[in-house]
């Protein structure tokens, strides 16, 4: 058992990324999809203010996910979009108002690929598929070798809208995910087959952003330590991604896991209880002295003292936690602390809990949390879901319009 006070000053320690950028602390709000962009690409005011509120509340750094640079493979119509239609006055209030008391605002890069969202979508991935829940058309050599350069671009102007760093994700099935995923990558060419050919496109991004945004912008990236799956991505492969980044100008290695593929089963020991990723994260200390963040599973305080005290972890990544109580760094760094309470579901028809999380984030934006706790309906995933799914629609129609030009 680690000394208390001890720990709490190493959650409180500053952390300094290879390019020079300071954090504060040691508590992250990792990157999830909040879903609430206005549809055509920008920044709602209960977006502006969310973010506002995790800053106020003591997080080192808030990812923002996903920022879009090519609105054809968004993975939600909530996503934002940076391009030359983008409103620069709604990003310069959520960049100034994210980073209150110094704390950071990165973008998290982000291309859904083979899941991008139907109705807006034209889904691609690396590897034509077509089966029962998924079908997508494959990339050609031009559009894979056309990526770096258009995350370079989202990069540069994530930059200039005042964002304090990027954050490529490679993770969680998304498009550079599905590169490394041999469930979604069956190339045969300089892309796929050896983990370092899958992991060629993931090299050539991160040295093209670096080129646009200089040395001393921090860039990080999401990984997966594993898919999760049967016939996925494994932990070895993870490991030797992970000594390949270390080769790289990468700032922060934040590590996650799991990946959506129908159909496929789950590895025997995918079903894991508290930190999911802290044992991964060991290893992968082994081979890299790049900063580490591990995000998935962290409910209590102690386990954050613990994973950061032991020198494994560099920085805890929090989502729904930070969802739950918006002011939780300043409560795990304070003598006190206190964990949030996590709500019990009955049951849960399939995206419900994320839909209420997604709906809960709504509530926090427009600063009536307190209103959305008394409510009788607070746990009615159903409900979640219909109001979700109804604003997606509503949002999709806004998004086709917005970006009419890219479609067909």
């Amino acid at each position: 058992m680690i000394e208390h006070s001890n720990a709490i000053d190493v959650l409180r320690s500053s952390l300094e990324l290879p390019c020079g950028a300071l954090f504060k602390n040691r508590i992250a709000k990792s990157a999830m999809s909040d879903s609430l962009g206005n549809g055509g690409g920008d920044p709602t005011e209960a977006q502006i203010r969310l973010y506002e509120r995790w800053a106020e509340g003591g997080a080192a750094v808030s990812f923002i996910g996903e920022v879009q640079g090519d609105p054809r493979f968004a993975e939600k119509p909530g996503n934002l979009v940076l391009g030359s239609h983008s409103d620069h006055q709604a990003l310069r209030s959520l960049t100034r108002r994210g980073m209150n008391e110094g704390s950071h605002l990165w973008a998290q890069l982000g291309h859904a690929g083979a899941l991008a969202h139907a109705p807006i979508s034209q889904p691609k991935g690396p590897s034509a598929l077509d089966i029962e829940g998924l079908q997508c058309g494959g990339m050609s050599v031009e559009e894979i070798k056309a990526l770096p350069r258009i995350y370079a671009s989202t990069a540069l102007q994530a930059k200039e809208a005042g964002f304090s760093g990027v954050h490529i994700h490679a993770g969680h099935g998304f498009l550079l995910s599905q590169f490394l995923c041999p469930l979604f990558n069956h190339r045969d060419d300089g892309y796929g087959g050896s983990i370092e050919a899958r992991c060629r496109i993931v090299l050539d991004i991160i040295d093209a952003v670096r080129h646009a945004v200089g040395p001393a912008f921090p860039v990080g990236i999401r990984i997966n330590s594993t898919d999760q799956l049967k016939g996925g991505l494994t932990e070895a492969e993870a490991l030797e991604v992970v000594r390949m980044l270390d080769q790289t100008s990468i700032d922060l290695i934040d590590i996650s896991g799991g990946t959506y593929f129908p159909g496929a089963k789950e590895n025997s020991d995918s079903s894991m209880r508290g930190p999911y990723f802290v044992d991964f994260a060991r290893r992968a200390r082994a081979i890299t002295r790049l900063p580490l963040m591990v995000t998935g599973g962290f409910k209590r305080r102690e386990q954050a003292l613990e994973a950061v005290a032991s020198g494994a972890v560099d920085v805890v990544g929090l989502a729904r936690a930070f969802i739950l109580d918006p002011g939780l760094a300043k409560t795990w760094l304070s003598q006190e602390g206190g964990d949030p309470e996590f709500p019990q579901f009955a049951s849960a028809p399939p995206g419900g809990v994320t839909a209420w999380y997604t709906m809960r984030l709504t509530a926090l934006g427009e600063d009536r949390e307190s209103e959305d706790r008394e409510s009788a309906s607070m746990l009615d995933l159903p409900a979640a879901l219909c109001r979700y799914e109804e604003r997606d629609a509503q949002r999709c129609i806004t998004w086709r319009e917005t970006f009419s030009r890219w479609y067909p």
